[in-house]
């Protein structure tokens, strides 16, 4: 069964837009039809929020328990980032239909530059424990704000195109 696409009227108007409507937007990294990239992101945004209260906690309380706590954290927050990363731009370079999307572009910038600044985080806690204050708090808020921002891109290209909620038939294919 086919997901039918409604084509509002101005773009049938429109050749390019037209066009655009009717490529392939399902995903082409599935695990038993469901999409893995929109499965995985959850994971570092619930580890970036999660580091950011534990970074309050600690600048609250002052006990290393939580410097430690947030060590892990932000650990967590990057490698679960670099492995929804991997899958997203697989993703991206593998349907054309992500790839031709503005959105899908400012979605991965900026989710490439939450992982940059996610590898800074846990780095500073790696190397020097003593600056999570205030260092590694604003970099956790800056990888807050961030997330935000990159989720409210992936979340226009689900919600708003359609993006990667079906398998794509193109790939699903056998040869």
């Amino acid at each position: 069964m086919a997901l039918k696409k409604t084509i509002p009227a101005a773009a049938r108007k429109n050749p390019v837009m037209l066009e655009l409507f009717e490529l392939d937007t399902g995903s082409a990294i599935a695990l038993v039809g469901h999409p893995i990239h929109v499965l995985m992101v959850h994971f570092p945004i619930a580890f970036v929020i999660a580091t950011l209260g534990i970074d309050v906690v600690y600048w609250w309380s002052g006990d290393v328990f939580w410097r430690r706590v947030g060590l892990w954290s932000a650990g967590v927050t990057f490698w679960t980032g670099v492995a929804a990363s991997i899958v997203g731009t697989g993703e991206l370079l593998l349907v054309r239909g992500i790839r031709l999307r503005e959105a899908s572009w400012s979605h991965a910038i900026a989710a490439m530059t939450l992982v940059a600044i996610t590898a800074a985080n846990w780095g500073i806690r790696l190397d020097y424990p003593q600056s999570v204050l205030p260092h590694g708090l604003a970099l956790s808020a800056l990888a807050a704000a961030m997330a935000g921002f990159a989720g409210w891109h992936g979340g226009k290209l689900v919600f708003d195109h359609g993006i990667g909620i079906l398998v794509s038939p193109k790939i699903s294919r056998t040869n």
